[in-house]
């Protein structure tokens, strides 16, 4: 029998907010009938009006403030929380890493499972720490435009402080739309399926400074391209590559297969853990790297290596934890799905002069399958898998081959909340506190370090 929901679409109410939810809005209740709202933060009463009435659920914005939180911040900038650049920025920062934490130990406890988590390591300056943009280039109003789009839209808002962002990948953005502006390139239209230019990426080596710009592009060519590549290099003594991805389809993924060099090298260096990498328009590479030497040194201190181990680690992309692992155990293999990734892994490992490692590639679930039929035996497992977490085989392998310990490191908290129970099901149990760590301020995403050990 479908119940009524006690609230209807357009109606006002006064709330208490008692909770976030883990994309960071304000929940209230009507008759335990829970209500979404953006900008909301617990123990503050809030006039809303409902904007939107699901069957179990519904959305609703703030209209007025009766009392305000002790851990709001005022004068935040409302496009950073409409672009969803920065959702969380209207909480303080000390509330946002308790919020982190108590995500962590919220889900376990919804799993009937009582953890220890320890506190999540924040930021000295957790603003201004991405050492890569992409953002969108459109016309606006007949004038190129760089930006963000506004959340769930494809409306471009036009930005030039980014606000987590190294400033000076912010700077540089603004000078290369000035320098396309002079050149009349023309920004892609995604209705048409006109126009040149779609996005432009910029990395910058947190230690080394370099600097990458990437023009994608919807062509093969772009007009003065010989002219613009020399002007952006002026404008920018930092550029050591200047790279043209193109991406001819009508689609929403950013990049396109063809990448060609036409200025420097095709990839920067930057050091990590005192190792040093080559990272090309396509690598995955850690967005926040004084964050991500905090996360990396937690995974090897649990690792708790001598030296005589074997490892193994799964979803290694271009080998930073690998090679990281490599100076402290006997022998590293790593795998990764991305071809590209294995390749800059290799090259990686001759840059730092590491012969204990080897790198497959394949599906981690795959590999790992081949790599216990054929009888290697790890003595530690080191999972670092994207959102949707652990497929069930890679578990399964992983349990067969019997590791004393894995290392997950996870970048959702829902998915590693089942991926431990799997575990545990195969005879693993978790081994100390649960470690947040703050790779992504302002907004609530939250990586966290985990061990399991083998009873």
């Amino acid at each position: 029998m479908k119940t009524k929901a006690p609230v209807s679409k357009n109606e006002r109410l006064d709330v208490t907010i008692t909770d976030l939810t883990y994309q960071g809005m304000g929940v209230a209740k009507v008759d335990d009938f829970p209500l979404f709202i953006e900008n909301a933060l617990p123990g503050e009463d809030i006039t809303i009006q409902v904007t939107k009435v699901q069957s179990h659920y519904g959305f609703a914005r703030a209209i007025a403030w009766q009392s305000e939180s002790p851990d709001r911040v005022k004068d935040v900038d409302k496009t950073y929380r409409q672009t969803g650049i920065a959702p969380l920025q209207h909480l303080a920062y000390p509330a946002q890493l308790k919020f982190k934490q108590h995500q962590i130990e919220e889900l376990f406890s919804k799993a009937h499972q009582d953890v220890d988590v320890a506190p999540t390591l924040g930021m000295a300056n957790p603003t201004q720490y991405r050492n890569k943009a992409q953002v969108p280039v459109r016309m606006i109003k007949g004038k190129l435009e760089t930006g963000f789009y506004r959340q769930h839209s494809h409306e471009l808002i036009p930005l030039t402080d980014f606000y987590i962002q190294d400033p000076a990948i912010d700077d540089a953005i603004v000078k290369v739309r000035d320098l396309l502006r002079q050149f009349e390139i023309p920004a892609y239209n995604e209705i048409s399926d006109k126009g040149v230019i779609r996005n432009i990426m910029v990395r910058r080596g947190y230690y080394s400074h370099e600097m990458m710009v990437v023009l994608i592009s919807r062509q093969q060519k772009l007009p003065s391209q010989d002219q613009l590549v020399d002007q952006i290099h002026k404008a920018l003594p930092e550029v050591t590559s200047i790279v043209l991805n193109v991406n001819a389809k009508k689609t929403n993924v950013i990049m396109g297969n063809v990448t060609r060099t036409l200025y420097g090298k095709p990839t920067i260096e930057d050091t990590l853990m005192g190792l040093t990498f080559a990272i090309s328009a396509r690598s995955f590479y850690q967005v926040n790297p004084q964050q991500t030497e905090k996360l990396y040194q937690m995974a090897i201190d649990k690792a708790g290596l001598t030296g005589q181990e074997t490892v193994i680690d799964a979803y290694c992309g271009i080998g930073t934890i690998s090679l990281a692992l490599a100076k402290h155990a006997k022998r590293v293999y790593g795998v990764d799905i991305v071809p590209e990734a294995i390749e800059d892994a290799k090259v990686n490992a001759q840059k730092n002069h590491l012969a204990n490692v080897e790198f497959a590639v394949d599906k981690a679930e795959d590999q790992m399958a081949k790599w216990q039929e054929a009888g290697i035996k790890p003595d530690v497992v080191v999972v670092d898998p994207p959102r949707k977490g652990l497929a069930e085989s890679l578990i399964d392998s992983t349990a067969k081959m019997g590791p004393k310990k894995v290392v997950y490191v996870s970048c959702n908290p829902a998915t590693l909340v089942r991926d431990v129970a799997r575990f545990q099901e195969l005879g693993y149990a978790i081994d100390g506190p649960i470690q947040p760590v703050d790779q992504f301020p302002q907004t609530p995403h939250v990586e966290s370090v985990t061990v399991l050990v083998k009873k």
